[in-house]
């Protein structure tokens, strides 16, 4: 990790401002301080002093919403896997399915496993929708306005699919994150 640190401490100046490589900026502070803890630190007394910095506690609630997100997922799965007609699963059709049939899990409300994959298949392209668009805009907005890219991201991102229905479009999910991002946060700082 030192041999990192070592050629990231190397390239940092162009990154920084008046560099060849100023515009992209945020994106290098966001890898930088993602690896290692950030240079700035607060020296008054008007604050509390942790150890703990914003990027690090997002990423303890990230790991905190992760038994959420198991659940979700195993619980979907077995709705899903409840509401199904035994007699009619052969007839079953779409993407879902075919996943499923080619893992061989089956659809029992029994089975542990086909509840998970079942609710995973529901789940995460929700997931990665909300995390590609919305971290496309956050990105492009890091770039633009010359900010650091928000830590608090990876939160809404993990939460915005854990409040969507398991069937949402993945087109309304890709809008609802982007009127959340660029209005909500973006705009209103919220």
């Amino acid at each position: 990790m030192k041999s990192l640190r070592r050629v990231l401490d190397r390239y940092q100046k162009w990154f920084e401002k008046g560099g060849p490589l100023e515009r992209l900026g945020p994106l290098f502070e966001a890898g930088d301080t993602f690896l290692y803890t950030p240079p700035d630190v607060t020296r008054t007394t008007a604050h509390v002093r942790d150890a703990l910095d914003l990027k690090r506690m997002m990423i303890v609630v990230v790991v905190a919403l992760m038994p959420c997100t198991l659940w979700a997922m195993y619980n979907a799965g077995l709705q899903a896997n409840l509401a199904l007609d035994p007699a009619k699963v052969g007839e079953l059709v779409g993407w879902r399915h075919a996943v499923i049939r080619l893992l061989g899990v089956g659809y029992s409300p029994d089975s542990i496993v086909a509840d998970f994959v079942h609710g995973a298949l529901y789940f995460v392209p929700l997931y990665i929708v909300t995390m590609a668009v919305g971290g496309m805009w956050e990105v492009g907005f890091a770039v633009v306005r010359r900010h650091p890219i928000n830590e608090g991201f990876l939160v809404t991102g993990l939460i915005f699919p854990l409040i969507l229905p398991p069937t949402t479009p993945w087109w309304q999910a890709a809008f609802g994150i982007t009127w959340g991002v660029v209005i909500a946060k973006e705009v209103f700082g919220g």
